[in-house]
């Protein structure tokens, strides 16, 4: 083997680090509580202590994890209200909706797979 097959061979092997986009929806899926979050939005609870009072095991901690990545990638959106006692809310962003149609028909695939 010459040494510009080795090079070409050692490239080809390189594994490519994921894109962006890849990172977003492996975070987001593969966080337990995220499709949670989207459909008490979609139910309109958009604020946290509702949605940890809904939600049977769900803390407040990890929800805030999980609201705060959401944010981070521009899924969801964060409003403070400036009132005694704080008030915020979380609603969904345009690309929020744009990515959760991803999910929708992931969803539809897996029940495709379960019905076969």
């Amino acid at each position: 083997m010459t040494l510009k097959e080795k090079e070409i061979s050692t490239l080809q092997l390189r594994v490519v680090s994921p894109s962006e986009s890849t990172r977003m929806v492996e975070t987001i899926v593969g966080c337990k509580w995220s499709l949670t979050v989207f459909q008490l939005l979609a139910q309109d609870i958009n604020r946290p202590g509702e949605m940890v009072r809904r939600v049977e095991g769900l803390t407040t901690k990890v929800l805030n994890q999980c609201l705060k990545r959401n944010v981070e990638f521009g899924i969801l959106e964060k409003i403070s209200y400036p009132e005694i006692p704080p008030r915020v809310e979380y609603h969904v962003t345009p690309f929020g909706s744009k990515f959760m149609t991803i999910l929708d028909a992931l969803k539809e695939l897996q029940q495709e797979i379960e019905a076969q």
